[in-house]
């Protein structure tokens, strides 16, 4: 079976997964709708508190059993009762990814446009009605997210080492580097630090119960736990053979850490970006999803050289959404080749890269022809399927399948499998067992609208 070569390898795959569209994208705005300072410390608690124990968890079920997400289940517990959450991830990791590979699209078109000077002199209202005309575009639609679905597979064609990995180690430093040096470019411009103050000066009358959910969910959304991805991940890691049991677990525990630190530390990146840039300039952080694309642009403009920053600016969008869309495409991947090895009709890895990209060309092709109106009758409760399959997934599915793998590994996996370091271990079978679905739990009834 296909392995990582290293333990830098498992951590830079595992935190390109993580970071992602979640950190530079959906971080920042949510991050300004829930007031700055004071959330993004509950946000850093509730990833170290809750995050970390679902992070250690999915690392090992996959490095435990061996497994990708189709296989972990049932290797560790020798029967069949849970093979229903390893579809149920499939099923998420199917429409996530195909809400991500429209919006990578947008990345990819982005960055051409930028680079060719489109935005030149755009302020907001122009570059909402350039945005508006863009997503409603059906065959530019589909062309850039097919660019970003055929760009993955083309990295997952290699084995996990010499694909995911290698350009892991490429992408992750070169997305770090970008990371810094657009920071210091946005903290030196007038007004900057009072993005900075925005960020790191906490106003805790903005806290409610609602925003201290909103913190714990987009913990999970940003560390990739419910997804299955860090069970596949966990499944590639090197078998050392000359450590214990209880040592090759402790090494999890370091790596979990060291992925959340690295998460955090891009998140924060992220914002030290952001919000010098909107302050700066007058913007309001609070503009939700369409701060990426319509709010920066605005802002680069009255920056000294727009253009460029523009194209750095969604090169560095572009490079963190490819590692989120080879990470969820790899589940599949995994997923399907692992599967074909139950029937008469087993895969190699090609064929099943094949398939999936198949798959994804044609859900991908359904979200947009969904929300361009090409096609009436494409939506869900209401909604067209793009904003469907990210309101199921955020709110529903990723919850449960985060619940779903805590109560598992906390009840129902033989404790003689989970045997880390002694402390370490109680600690977080305690987690798994009472706390973690509990807050999940309440999480999902908010969601829901519940209170």
């Amino acid at each position: 079976m296909s392995s990582f070569s290293s333990k830098i390898g498992v951590l830079l795959a595992a935190a390109g997964s993580a970071v992602g569209l979640g950190s530079i994208w959906k971080f920042p705005y949510v991050v300004g709708e829930n007031g700055g300072g004071a959330f993004i410390i509950l946000y850093v608690a509730c990833s170290l508190i809750f995050g970390l124990p679902l992070v250690m968890n999915d690392f090992l079920i996959g490095k435990l059993s061996g497994k990708s997400a189709y296989g972990a289940f049932r290797t560790l517990t020798g029967g069949n009762r849970w093979q229903w959450l390893s579809w149920m991830l499939l099923i998420t990791v199917t429409l996530l990814s195909s809400f991500y590979f429209v919006v990578t699209g947008w990345c990819f078109y982005y960055m051409v446009e930028a680079a060719m000077g489109a935005f030149s002199g755009m302020d907001a209202e122009a570059l909402t009605n350039f945005f508006d005309a863009f997503s409603g575009d059906t065959a530019t639609m589909i062309g850039s997210a097919f660019v970003a679905i055929l760009l993955t597979a083309a990295v997952l064609w290699f084995d996990v080492n010499k694909g995911i990995e290698r350009l892991s180690k490429i992408l992750m430093p070169l997305l770090f580097l970008m990371l810094i040096v657009m920071a210091i470019h946005m903290i030196f411009m007038d007004g900057g630090t009072t993005g900075l103050r925005f960020l790191f000066e906490p106003d805790f009358t903005k806290l409610t119960p609602k925003v201290i959910l909103e913190a714990v969910g987009l913990s999970f959304f940003t560390l990739s736990v419910g997804l299955g991805i860090l069970i596949t991940y966990g499944s590639y890691m090197p078998k050392e053979q000359t450590l214990t049991q209880q040592s090759q677990e402790g090494d999890v525990v370091s790596t979990s850490i060291q992925m959340i630190v690295l998460v955090l530390f891009v998140s924060l990146l992220a914002g030290m970006i952001v919000f010098p840039a909107v302050f700066a300039f007058g913007f309001s952080p609070a503009e939700g999803p369409q701060l990426a694309f319509v709010t920066l642009p605005a802002v680069f403009q009255h920056m000294f050289s727009p253009s460029l920053t523009s194209v750095a600016f969604f090169a560095l969008m572009c490079v963190a959404a490819i590692t989120s869309t080879i990470s969820l495409m790899e589940v599949m991947v995994a997923f399907v080749h692992e599967a074909s090895a139950d029937t008469k009709w087993p895969l190699n890895r090609h064929q099943s890269v094949i398939i999936v990209s198949v798959i994804q060309l044609i859900t991908n092709t359904l979200c947009v022809l969904s929300m361009t109106g090409a096609v009436c009758g494409l939506m869900v409760m209401g909604k067209n399927l793009f904003d469907a399959s990210n309101i199921l997934c955020t709110n529903i599915l990723i919850p449960i399948g985060a619940m779903a793998t805590a109560v598992f590994t906390g009840w129902f996996v033989p404790k003689t499998r989970y045997q880390g370091p002694r402390t370490v271990s109680y600690l977080n079978l305690m987690m798994l067992r009472w706390i973690v679905p509990v807050v999940i739990f309440i999480i999902f009834l908010e969601s829901m609208n519940v209170f």
